[in-house]
């Protein structure tokens, strides 16, 4: 792809996002659900904050980020300009990233180990603070990919909210690139169901209508929004 056609791609945020808002409204539409009952977290990882403003121009406010320091670079500002947005971590969490992280995000969804766990609980005891969380569910059992394994996800849920009292309120899954996603999608709803939460984050820019069919609240889009990556 030549520069010129990636411009291109990243040129018009408020026409793509009318057509993912348009697909969005057909897949709940198709089950019966309330198109307010799915929030679209705009991805803007290695995108540039001036082209990510369109998306917030657009009336967007909940975005989601991989990486701490790019968000920590980025996302201040916008905020200044945007005090209602909503900022995501979608992206593994070390622990040594974790103060940032508290201070940067209304969500972390990638809470994926007891490490991590047990480090938020001391935080939020030292500080006060401790965003909204999700736990990350491996359902692939993907060696390369963070979340905790389906056999492990009943004990770790309950000590996170147990014993540990973190606000977990959701669920959240990265399904194998090459494996159908519907069946990940389902077992992420049925971990979810079991612990009566009512919060899953499933679903990208190329499967996020099925996710939604499957009962997805939270579909994390960005490249059919921003276009190839930005930098």
């Amino acid at each position: 792809m030549s520069t010129h056609d990636t411009a291109s791609d990243n040129k018009d945020v408020a026409k793509n996002l009318a057509e993912i808002q348009s697909n969005i409204n057909a897949a709940c539409a198709a089950v019966g659900r309330n198109p307010d009952d799915v929030t679209l977290v705009c991805v803007s990882k290695n995108h540039e904050a001036d082209h990510v403003r369109k998306a917030l121009v657009d009336g967007r406010r909940v975005f989601g980020e991989n990486r701490v320091q790019e968000a920590a670079g980025k996302w201040p500002a916008l905020r200044d300009e945007f005090p209602d947005l909503e900022l995501h971590l979608i992206g593994p969490l070390q622990t040594n990233k974790l103060k940032d992280a508290v201070e940067l995000f209304d969500v972390i969804e990638t809470v994926d180990r007891p490490k991590l766990a047990n480090a938020l609980a001391k935080y939020r005891d030292k500080t006060g603070q401790c965003p909204d969380l999700f736990i990350q569910i491996n359902t692939g059992e993907e060696d390369q990919k963070a979340g905790i394994a389906p056999k492990d996800a009943d004990d770790f849920i309950k000590m996170c909210r147990d014993e540990l009292k973190l606000p977990i309120i959701g669920l959240m899954c990265i399904p194998p690139v090459d494996e159908e996603p519907a069946p990940h999608f389902t077992l992420l709803g049925k971990i979810a169901e079991r612990h009566g939460l009512k919060i899953k984050s499933m679903g990208m820019s190329g499967d996020y209508e099925a996710a939604i069919r499957l009962g997805a609240t939270h579909v994390r889009v960005g490249t059919a929004i921003f276009g190839s990556r930005g930098y």
